[in-house]
C-alpha cells in the first residue's frame, strides 16, 4: 500500500495555509449562532442544578460517542458515574469505573473545563497516555505519550480485508512531526483571527491531517474541536455534544475528511459540513434539555412518594433513557438484588402508579414509566 496517485493537502507547497470562503459560510454561521442563542436562553431560565444535569448528559454523550466512532463501546453508566463525580452531581449509587473510562473522561473534561489553558506537547501527550493507560491499543503495543515514529511504515488510514485494503489517507512522515505540531500548537495558542466556530473546524481538520500519534488521533482531534468550541462559546460548560452527532453521521464524516484531505487547501466544503453537523448537535441538545426538564417535573410530581434506593435508581435509569426493555431479571441485575426482591419493588411501583406493564410483546413481562414523564 502507498499514497497511490493522490496528492494530499499536507503535500501542497503552501500547506498549512488553509483557505475558505467566509461569504459562502455566512448563513451556516448565522444559523448555528441563532441555535446556540436559543439553547442558552432556555438554559438561563432553568437554574444551576438542571444546567448541571444538561452538562452531565452532554459530556456523557461526548465521551461515549467519541469512542464509538472508533469502534469502541464504553459502558454508559460507568461514564456517567465518572463525570457526575467530577462535576459534583448527585445521581445516586455510582457504577464501577475502570481506568480506561477514567482516561477518556480526563481528556474530554480537561479539553473543555480547561479550555483557556495553553495547548502544549505535554498536554497532548497526557491526553494520549490517558486514552491508552496500558500502552496497548487492542492487542498491539503502541508508543504512548509521544509522537509516532513510523517504525512499521507510514501512517495510513485503511479499510477492507488484508490483501485488498484501500488507503483512504496517508499522514505526513514522522520526521516532519516536530515541525508540523509546533506550527499547529502555535496557531492554537495565538489570538484568533477567524470566527470561533470556523476555528474549531480548522483545528479539528488540521490535527487529524497531521495524525501525530500511533492511535487515538480521531478522539484527540474531536477534543481539540471541543476545546475551541468552548473558547468560541466563552464558556467551559458544555450543553451539546458534537461527537454524538458525528457518530450519527459517521459515514459522511469519513467521506468528507477523505475528500478534503485529497483536495486543495480550500476547505470551505469541510467547514460547511462541520457547521451543519454542529447545528444538528445543538438541535439534539434541545431534545436532551427537554428530557432533563421532564425528569425534573417527574420528581416534582412523585418526590413525596416513599421509595427505596433500588426503586429510585431504576426510575432514574428509565428517565435517562433505558436501552431495551426493563424486565424483573434486568431489575435484579442492575439493582444487585434477588429476583423476589425485584418483583416486590416492581409490584410496589405498579401499585403506586409510577410503573405500568408495557404493551410490547415478548417472553418476559416488561415495564415502563406510567404516563408521560412530564405530566
Amino acid at each position: 500500500m502507498n499514497c497511490g496517485d493522490y496528492t494530499y493537502i499536507w503535500q501542497a507547497d503552501d500547506w498549512p495555509n488553509l483557505r475558505y470562503d467566509l461569504a459562502a459560510l455566512a448563513k451556516s454561521l448565522a444559523d448555528v449562532s441563532r441555535a446556540q442563542g436559543v439553547l442558552l436562553g432556555r438554559l438561563a431560565d432553568v437554574g444551576v442544578l438542571l444546567r448541571n444535569e444538561a452538562t452531565l448528559a452532554a459530556l456523557t454523550a461526548d465521551v461515549v460517542k467519541t469512542s464509538e466512532i472508533e469502534g469502541e463501546r464504553l459502558d454508559v453508566g460507568s461514564v456517567r458515574s465518572s463525570i457526575a463525580r467530577r462535576l459534583g452531581v448527585d445521581i445516586g449509587a455510582l457504577a464501577p469505573i475502570d481506568r480506561h473510562i477514567e482516561g477518556v473522561v480526563d481528556m474530554v473534561l480537561d479539553a473543555t473545563a480547561n479550555c483557556y489553558a495553553p495547548v502544549t506537547c505535554e498536554r497532548m501527550f497526557g491526553w494520549h497516555a490517558a486514552l491508552f493507560p496500558t500502552g496497548y491499543s487492542g492487542l498491539s503495543r503502541i508508543g504512548v505519550g509521544g509522537w509516532r515514529d513510523d517504525m512499521h511504515g507510514p501512517m495510513q488510514v485503511v479499510s477492507g480485508p488484508i490483501g485488498r485494503q484501500r488507503v483512504h489517507f496517508e499522514a505526513p512522515p514522522a520526521d516532519r512531526l516536530e515541525r508540523e505540531m509546533a506550527r499547529l500548537i502555535a496557531w492554537l495558542n495565538a489570538p484568533a483571527h477567524e470566527p470561533g466556530l470556523i476555528r474549531a473546524g480548522i483545528g479539528h481538520l488540521w490535527f487529524v491531517t497531521v495524525h501525530p500519534f500511533d492511535d487515538g488521533n480521531g478522539r484527540i482531534a474531536r477534543a481539540i474541536g471541543d476545546l475551541l468550541l468552548a473558547r468560541a462559546d466563552n464558556s467551559p460548560q458544555r450543553f451539546f455534544s458534537l461527537s454524538a452527532q458525528i457518530q450519527r453521521e459517521t459515514n459522511a464524516y469519513y467521506a468528507i475528511l477523505e475528500q478534503t484531505q485529497k483536495g486543495s487547501l480550500d476547505i470551505t466544503e469541510w467547514l460547511g459540513w462541520f457547521l451543519g453537523v454542529l447545528h444538528r448537535a445543538i438541535g439534539l441538545a434541545q431534545e436532551t434539555l427537554d428530557a432533563v426538564l421532564a425528569k425534573a417535573r417527574f420528581w416534582q410530581r412523585w418526590g413525596s412518594v416513599s421509595l427505596n434506593a433500588r426503586q429510585s435508581k431504576l426510575l432514574n435509569r428509565l428517565l435517562d433513557g433505558f436501552e431495551g426493555k426493563l424486565t424483573s431479571a434486568k431489575w435484579a441485575a442492575i439493582a444487585k438484588c434477588s429476583p423476589d426482591t425485584a418483583l416486590r419493588d416492581i409490584s410496589d411501583l405498579l401499585a403506586k402508579g409510577l410503573l405500568k406493564k408495557s404493551d410490547a410483546g415478548g417472553r418476559a413481562t416488561s415495564y415502563e414509566l406510567a404516563g408521560p414523564v412530564d405530566a
